[in-house]
């Protein structure tokens, strides 16, 4: 029988009370995961001001004082245009900016060079990558790779290939990788200052080295050598390559995975297809979590009452925080952001 948000509260509305496991409500929380990776699930964390409604949900990061940023596309009926929404580590709302990313704002990455930090971020509505400071103060933006070769190319109609990218990387050495992901599904490789180097991926195959929908990108930098490592979604695998954009290896245990967080070398995995994935630093398999199963992803248009508790979606981006607890955005018209505090 199928479990719906309001049939899970009233089932649980009297059941005994576990310290902390109760939200403000009184209603006790979902638990999910088994042993080591056991959480206690907070849909719809953070004090939302009334002014802002939550559009699709693509981006989260953490702040070195631990504030989280909220990456969104802007619900039509928000009254503010703001697509970045900051909280401290309580759900206290801190702040919100960036109305130009409104409709596009996707990939989201921060990075702390020298003593100050930076956003990164890709805009799929305009096509652009974007540094600024934690302000919003405009750094750089890259826009369309006419550098490269490969978007030198006509498509049938002969126009520009198609380029819209979803998420990008920072190497160790501040180069930039960009995953075109919605566009040609090729990789765009930048220096730190956003100078073009190269482009490898595309295809749009499933042979080593292409690509089908490079949606989110890493440096994995837990091996001896860092390598780039690619939520090959349409092909629901993980890819890496070398620094120079040469075929390494395939990992499985994904289920159209769209993002990577590594923390502690733990890695976090969003997969769309309604769950969270956690390796350990071999890549292996260490918990699913939240599996919402292979009918959630037609809740992604729904009313939020109608999402059930301890179930994902559409998950689309996600961090460890430096706590070990973990913060999931989702791809769903009303928005969802889920805390899962680490229990065990």
């Amino acid at each position: 029988m199928k479990t719906t948000r309001r049939g899970f509260l009233a089932a649980t509305a009297s059941a005994p009370y576990i310290m902390g496991a109760n939200s403000k409500s009184g209603v006790r929380l979902p638990i999910i995961g088994e042993g080591k990776y056991k959480y206690e699930v907070t849909h719809d964390w953070g004090e939302l001001p009334s002014e802002i409604s939550y559009g699709n949900c693509h981006g989260v990061v953490e702040d070195a004082q631990g504030n989280i940023y909220i990456h969104h596309t802007v619900n039509k009926e928000s009254k503010s245009d703001d697509a970045m929404v900051v909280f401290d580590s309580k759900g206290k709302f801190v702040r919100s900016f960036f109305k130009e990313f409104k409709g596009g704002a996707h990939g989201l990455h921060i990075r702390k060079e020298g003593s100050q930090e930076f956003l990164y971020m890709c805009d799929t509505k305009r096509g652009l990558v974007v540094k600024t400071d934690l302000k919003g103060e405009k750094v750089w933006e890259i826009g369309y790779p006419d550098e490269s070769p490969d978007y030198q190319k006509k498509d049938k109609d002969g126009k520009k290939i198609k380029y819209t990218p979803t998420n990008l990387a920072v190497a160790p050495n501040g180069d930039i990788y960009v995953g075109d992901g919605y566009g040609s599904s090729f990789v765009n490789h930048y220096t730190k200052d956003a100078k073009y180097v190269r482009t490898f991926g595309g295809g749009k195959g499933k042979e080593p080295g292409q690509l089908n929908s490079p949606h989110g990108i890493i440096i994995d930098e837990r091996g001896k050598t860092p390598m780039v490592c690619v939520a090959d979604r349409g092909n629901n695998r993980i890819q890496y390559f070398t620094l120079d954009g040469k075929h390494s290896h395939f990992v499985g245990n994904t289920n159209a995975p769209c993002h990577f967080n590594i923390h502690k070398g733990k890695m976090l995995i969003p997969d769309l297809a309604a769950r969270i994935t956690l390796f350990d630093e071999k890549n292996q398999l260490l918990a699913h979590l939240g599996d919402g199963g292979p009918g959630a992803r037609a809740l992604r248009t729904k009313p939020r009452d109608t999402f059930i508790p301890g179930q994902f979606v559409c998950p689309h981006g996600g961090i460890i925080d430096h706590k070990g607890d973990i913060y999931i955005v989702e791809w769903v018209e009303v928005g969802r952001v889920t805390k899962l505090r680490h229990v065990s």
